[in-house]
């Protein structure tokens, strides 16, 4: 026989943990969802969107970390940080829009701004993953073109003095290649009028050959004399100049050891890509649409998902919480307010009783300083008045 079940206890949902736990991150209230059929599938909905994005954020940020951290528990520990972050965001949101509010419109702005900074940055990721072999290749382009832009600077560094430096030696080297030359001319010379092909033409050394020979020797002095004053001077000139070479190619060798490819460095390499490519410049606007899109799921499903009775049971709900919280608070004046009037009723009965037990004593004790005046020759009436203040007047509470 089919069990006899009462009406009022023959719907009796029970979600399972999952959609509980879809309900919590859609910001849904477990107890009164239960009971709305129609809105445990919109609120699953609107749960699933917030987890896909937060899921994408996670791992989002978790291969933007890993570009630049080498650390795998330390990049996927960020990573799981900042899709935290996003989904506090996005429950936040959710939570400020219902039907009831005025203002929903002003969360969606805001989650837009925020989906199109986000969805801009993590775009770039996505890119530097999809176009690796690309981005690798504009990166050794640009290095290259780093390099070429850092030789150009060292040269105008060093130009002034290399100038400097280069004019001195080309007018030593000038100087004793003139010298050279007077003594190539006076060899010459010497030689032909020695073996008779020039000069008087006769062969031998004669007066005239003997004459050459000593102009020869006397130039050929000053060349080695001004070899040996010069060539020094040279030397040191040639061994600045290597110098200055060797510190440009050091600053190089610096320069391309700093040569990366870290996110910054591939990032420009994107840009480039950019502004090169049109066909990866549409694929790149593309999908920072795409993941504005993403960004956006929760609260554009919030937003366009029909409100139900479960909207109406929350409004429902909260007014009732709010008119019992404004009776506790009134009933709870109420009572402080007897037990305050019902003290001040037993205080009055026991000051009266108090001062009316006290008024015999009070009176015994006046006529014991009455007859201490009459007895006393020395007591006087004032210092007996002083007395009396302190010891049988009341004093006034403050």
């Amino acid at each position: 026989m089919a069990e006899n079940i009462s009406v009022s206890q023959r719907e009796n949902y029970s979600p399972s943990s999952f959609s509980e736990f879809l309900w919590w991150l859609s910001t849904a209230e477990k107890e009164l969802l239960a009971d709305s059929v129609v809105d445990r599938n919109r609120y699953k909905i609107i749960g699933m969107t917030v987890l896909t994005t937060w899921l994408f954020a996670t791992l989002a940020w978790t291969y933007f970390f890993s570009t630049i951290i080498d650390n795998p528990f330390l990049y996927v520990a960020l990573g799981g940080f900042m899709g935290f972050v996003i989904l506090t965001i996005d429950r936040a949101l959710i939570k400020g829009i219902t039907k009831f509010n005025k203002y929903k419109f002003r969360p969606l702005l805001f989650r837009g701004m925020l989906a199109l900074t986000i969805g801009t940055f993590m775009a770039q990721p996505a890119i530097l993953y999809m176009f690796d072999k690309e981005i690798k290749l504009q990166t050794s382009l640009d290095n290259e073109k780093k390099k070429i832009q850092k030789r150009d600077e060292l040269d105008s560094v060093y130009r002034n003095r290399k100038s400097e430096l280069l004019s001195q030696k080309t007018a030593l080297q000038g100087e004793l290649d003139k010298k050279y030359t007077d003594v190539k001319t006076a060899r010459d010379s010497y030689i032909a009028e020695a073996d008779g092909s020039g000069g008087t033409g006769k062969i031998g050394i004669k007066d005239i050959a003997l004459a050459k020979k000593k102009e020869y020797e006397k130039v050929d002095g000053e060349y080695q004399s001004l070899l040996l004053l010069n060539q020094p001077k040279i030397s040191a000139i040639e061994k600045e100049q290597q110098t200055i070479e060797d510190n440009i190619n050091k600053e190089e060798q610096l320069f391309t050891g700093y040569f990366n490819n870290g996110f910054l460095t591939r990032i420009e390499a994107l840009n480039n890509l950019i502004k090169s490519n049109s066909a990866l410049q549409f694929r790149y606007y593309l999908l920072v649409i795409i993941l504005m899109l993403i960004e956006l799921m929760p609260v554009v499903a919030k937003t366009l998902l029909p409100s139900g009775s479960y909207d109406e049971k929350v409004r429902l709900r909260e007014d009732m919480e709010i008119e019992i919280a404004q009776s506790n608070m009134k009933k709870e004046q109420e009572l402080k307010e007897l037990y305050n009037s019902t003290a001040k009723a037993n205080d009055e009965e026991a000051i009266t009783t108090f001062f009316s037990m006290m008024k015999e004593d009070k009176n015994e004790k006046i006529r014991s300083f009455s007859k201490k005046l009459r007895e006393e020759k020395y007591e006087t009436f004032d210092g007996l008045w002083g007395r009396m203040k302190r010891e049988i007047l009341s004093k006034q509470e403050n």
